[in-house]
């Protein structure tokens, strides 16, 4: 386990490594960083990707996010997106990391869009599975359903545990590890966005960009004009929000790079 400061008073963001023999100067693939959604920690949701024949030869940091998972969680931190992906920045600065293939599901694929925009040196590549690109999520998404309650409510008010029951026990496996504070900060800074928004930063990125999509969730709200920007937008049959899980298969040939 590894960590770093985030806040200039002590907070720790930390992560998990997997060597792999891969990814240093002189590596002929980059370092690849995963980054977890709204509740959850990025080794359970990417340790089996990271794993695979084809890329276990790779470096690979498996990063939790303020709040979430084994970092830290300051009561005076905004856990907007932008403030996650400054402590992704320093993370990746304290592990030498530069030019890294990004893998970022949901809330992680918003933060690691800003931190492309924010730190272009940090990222060469970005695989987004089905992150948030616009402000205002539907009110059945988790993000929204969370930041529905006020902040008192959510963190005394009874709101945490009926979220926990709501969204079911593998959700809840992870959520229940993440701070109720910051877990309804973080839905309340990915509920009202940046700007410019992701989608707009994700537009003008000149990384190599993919964009994952469960067949399960639906059409891709602006897929052509991603397209058209020159993000390769990947249909994962079957699959529903947690891509990584259903069709994890998809996952790591986006990451490897290989046609889909």
């Amino acid at each position: 386990m590894y960590e770093a400061e985030f806040d200039g008073r002590g907070g720790r963001i930390r992560w998990t490594e997997a060597n792999g023999g891969g990814g240093g100067a002189d590596s002929a693939h980059p370092v690849t960083v995963y980054v977890h959604g709204l509740g959850a920690m990025s080794a359970v949701y990417h340790a089996h990707v990271a794993a695979h024949p084809a890329l276990s030869d790779r470096r690979s940091l498996f990063v939790d996010l303020p709040g979430h998972g084994i970092s830290d969680r300051p009561a005076d931190f905004g856990y907007t997106l932008e403030d996650h992906a400054d402590a992704l920045a320093d993370a990746l600065d304290t592990a030498a990391v530069s030019g890294a293939r990004v893998v970022g599901h949901g809330m992680g694929g918003a933060v690691s869009v800003v931190l492309a925009h924010r730190r272009p040196d940090l990222v060469s590549g970005l695989v987004l599975t089905e992150a948030n690109l616009d402000p205002a999520p539907p009110p059945t998404a988790g993000s929204s359903s969370i930041a529905a309650y006020t902040e008192e409510e959510f963190f005394k008010g009874g709101g945490f545990d009926r979220i926990l029951r709501r969204f079911g026990p593998t959700w809840a496996a992870t959520m229940r590890l993440a701070d109720p504070l910051a877990l309804h900060r973080s839905a309340t800074g990915l509920v009202r966005g940046t700007d410019p928004t992701v989608r707009r930063m994700l537009l003008g990125s000149p990384a190599d960009r993919r964009y994952i999509q469960g067949t399960l969730s639906g059409e891709l709200p602006g897929a052509a004009e991603l397209t058209a920007a020159g993000v390769r937008v990947i249909q994962a049959p079957g699959a529903g929000h947690n891509v990584m899980f259903d069709r994890p298969d998809v996952l790591v040939a986006a990451v490897v790079g290989d046609t889909v």
